[in-house]
């Protein structure tokens, strides 16, 4: 996770997921397993879905950026899923300049999976063929890792969403004012 904060707010980009990796073991509707969202999977889900928002540790009764507005870019690469996101809440803008936004996590609802049986000592692995994004989420107060998985069903609805997380340490780059030293330096030569 990057994270520079300039005078619009602060520019958070990084991976939300790497594709094809197995997570540690997290509890899913299938029970324990090993877990890879395969690829293009992240690709097709973001067509599908719709507006995606970002949240702050999954709690999805605020969005500070989405998709709609062009305030959360996602795209999936050769590597996974890549969010470019600008916040102008001045209290999560707060939180990334003291270094308190800990990685990215995601929730996914309606599942297209197949199960890997492997040995009688191992847990099966859960390859995630299809999937629908709900949310990409900012992680404070949670533990942003790909193995710390919780599994919440929505109240008064029909989809259980399961939520991901990644952890890789952000880095911060805080630019009050923008960088004119180029152009300064182009009309001196003029």
């Amino acid at each position: 996770m990057k994270i520079e904060i300039r005078a619009d707010g602060a520019h958070i980009s990084g991976y939300v997921n790497v594709t094809g990796k197995l997570s540690r073991p997290v509890i899913t509707p299938r029970g324990k397993v090993l877990e890879t969202i395969e690829e293009r999977a992240f690709g097709e889900a973001i067509k599908k879905s719709g507006d995606i928002s970002v949240t702050l540790d999954h709690d999805t009764g605020h969005a500070y950026a989405n998709t709609n507005d062009g305030t959360l870019t996602l795209k999936e690469d050769a590597i996974g899923l890549h969010a470019d996101v600008l916040i102008t809440d001045e209290t999560v803008i707060e939180m990334a300049r003291r270094g308190k936004l800990r990685g990215w996590s995601f929730g996914m609802y309606n599942v297209q999976d197949e199960m890997e049986s492997r040995g009688t000592d191992e847990l099966p692995i859960r390859h995630v063929k299809g999937l629908m994004l709900d949310h990409v989420s900012l992680i404070k107060d949670k533990v942003p890792c790909y193995a710390a998985t919780s599994v919440e069903c929505r109240a008064g609805e029909d989809i259980d969403l399961e939520v991901r997380g990644l952890d890789i340490e952000p880095e911060l780059i805080i630019q009050n004012k923008p960088d004119y030293s180029e152009y300064e330096a182009r009309i001196k030569a003029l």
